[in-house]
């Protein structure tokens, strides 16, 4: 009687249809399974990236030029004056720096000093390009 009930409702004839078609479905949608269709479709979608990584990204591609650091990383405070930084080829504001020799320069930034960070906001940068963009920004005094 239950059976008759079940049937008479169309529960059972909705779901064989259903599993009919599900199973027909799959076995007419079949995937490559090459090894270049299994590689595309298991092949990453994104990247992460982890602080520390450009270093070793930035070391890859060679030394950057003074300019290059100075564009990247000095010329917010140096480009502007931010915070008391000489700016960019300013020979009053590097001159009587500039008298202290590189050395001292150098260490400057590379240690820090006053508003200035060590190394700027270049925490990635070799003494090379330190002092590459030292050069570059007083390369007119």
């Amino acid at each position: 009687m239950k059976l008759l009930k079940v049937l008479s409702t169309g529960r059972v004839a909705a779901f064989a249809l259903a599993f009919f078609i599900g199973s027909a479905g799959a076995a007419m949608i079949q995937q490559d399974m090459s090894d270049e269709a299994i590689a595309e479709r298991i092949k990453p979608v994104g990247k992460v990236h982890i602080a520390g990584a450009e270093a070793a990204s930035a070391a890859a591609s060679g030394p950057r030029s003074g300019e290059q650091v100075y564009n990247t990383f000095c010329s917010a405070c140096h480009g502007t004056g931010a915070l008391g930084a000489p700016k960019h080829n300013d020979p009053a504001a590097w001159g009587p720096r500039v008298e202290q020799g590189m050395d001292t320069l150098l260490s400057h930034a590379l240690n820090g000093l006053n508003a200035m960070p060590p190394k700027g906001t270049c925490s990635d940068c070799s003494e090379d390009e330190i002092k590459a963009a030292i050069e570059f920004m007083t390369e007119g005094v």
